[in-house]
């Protein structure tokens, strides 16, 4: 008996069905269908061309009075289309389309190439007009022809202006404080743990006999941290002269390779013993990550070494060089400017130089008159970023006014 109840019941659910479906097919279309407009939406009004400020002189801003029909509950513009063209009176001028700009936006940029021969080329020092297009459910309306317009270079970007003012600022920093090392004024630098370290590492490899090695990284000579690493390679090798203990400097690139010699070898000469100096002290390796790693971690089991100390550009081989010291029992002093490979440093290595007082170390041991006016105008440069941003903070806490962005985002004139 239910099986019979079921089927009566699929079969009322099927003839159902059938009629909602034909009362549907005859019915009037759906209300959706009557918003489609049946005519074109009003078109922007008062249409303006001009060249676009800050640029290399390949770009016009075209700006417009929204469409009537740009409104909201109101709106049948989808979006505006922009075309360009040289010669509007022209029948054989063609009207290019340039940008799509959706509703509710009144202006557009039109930036070209420089290359005649790009396909978004864009000409300086010529007439150009342009037209806008209220764009509708497949019709778009007529609009008037704005221009000509020319596009033209500018001299001086006022966007950067801040720019100017922190560099103005940084310059008159810099030189004033290089006067004053140079007048003999005592600058004072924050005295770095790892720098301090040095004489106290080279002290105890005097002690045990046992040599020191200097890695200057996998970096290039043109690497801001092998430059940093050469300053206190130069120091280190002045103090193993003076203790008169043997120094181990592998390298892997040839260029380093010869400015370490020549720097090694100049800090024997101000420590004035010349004659102490090996060449074989400072040599090249290979310029392959791993297998130059391969290499100084032997070196280091084999000699071991007092004092260890990687100071310039290092990856991956952080971890490794640290950790075979670690087993050597070394005393290990590292720095790099890679923020990825600190963690490693710092976990593994007694004291680390994190980031720039790799850089600050050249100064505080060189002590020449150039590097410190420039850390010491650095300093005080960051003080004077801190400074601003923290009254611009307050200033929008108290007043609810953008005074953070709107002055970087407006002309400054």
């Amino acid at each position: 008996m239910k099986y019979i109840i079921l089927l009566f019941l699929t079969c009322l659910s099927l003839c159902l069905s059938q009629a909602l479906l034909a009362q549907t097919a005859s019915s009037d279309p759906p209300a959706e269908a009557a918003l489609v407009p049946s005519e074109p939406p009003a078109p922007p009004s008062n249409v303006r061309v001009s060249d676009l400020a800050n640029d290399d002189g390949h770009g016009i801003r075209v700006t417009w009075d929204l469409s009537p029909d740009d409104g909201a509950g109101r709106s049948s513009v989808i979006s505006y289309d922009i075309y360009r063209t040289l010669n509007p009176n022209d029948p054989d001028s063609l009207w290019k389309k340039v940008g799509t700009v959706v509703l509710g936006v009144r202006t557009y940029a039109d930036r070209g190439e420089r290359e005649p021969g790009s396909g978004s080329y864009l000409p300086k020092h010529t007439n150009l007009y342009y037209r806008v297009y209220a764009v509708g459910a497949g019709v778009r309306s007529a609009v008037a022809t704005a221009g000509p317009a020319q596009a033209t270079d500018d001299w001086f970007n006022t966007m950067k202006v801040p720019e100017l003012i922190f560099c103005l600022v940084f310059l008159v920093l810099t030189v004033r404080f290089i006067n004053m090392a140079k007048k003999g004024i005592d600058l004072y630098v924050r005295p770095l743990a790892g720098i301090e370290a040095i004489d106290e590492a080279i002290g105890r490899a005097t002690e045990m006999g046992k040599p020191i090695l200097y890695v200057l990284g996998i970096g290039t000579a043109g690497d801001i941290a092998t430059i940093a690493s050469f300053t206190v390679l130069g120091r280190v090798a002045r103090k193993v002269a003076e203790y008169q203990t043997s120094m181990i400097v592998p390298c892997c690139d040839p260029v380093v390779m010869t400015i370490a010699q020549e720097t090694v070898k100049t800090g024997y000469a101000d420590a004035g013993r010349p004659d102490a100096y090996k060449e074989d002290s400072v040599y090249y390796v290979t310029s392959q990550q791993f297998p130059f790693v391969a290499a100084v971690n032997g070196t280091i089991l084999r000699e071991k070494p007092a004092t260890n100390i990687y100071l310039g550009y290092f990856a991956a081989e952080s971890l490794l060089l640290a950790e075979t010291g670690v087993l050597a029992g070394s005393i290990q002093i590292a720095g790099t400017d890679q923020v990825s490979q600190l963690p490693f440093f710092v976990v593994a290595c007694d004291y680390t130089l994190l980031g720039e007082e790799l850089y600050a170390a050249s100064a505080y041991l060189g002590r020449e008159p150039l590097l410190l006016g420039t850390l010491k105008a650095q300093d005080y440069l960051k003080a004077i970023v801190l400074v601003c941003m923290v009254a611009l903070l307050a200033l929008r806490m108290i007043t609810g006014a953008d005074v953070i962005s709107k002055p970087f985002d407006a002309p400054w004139w």
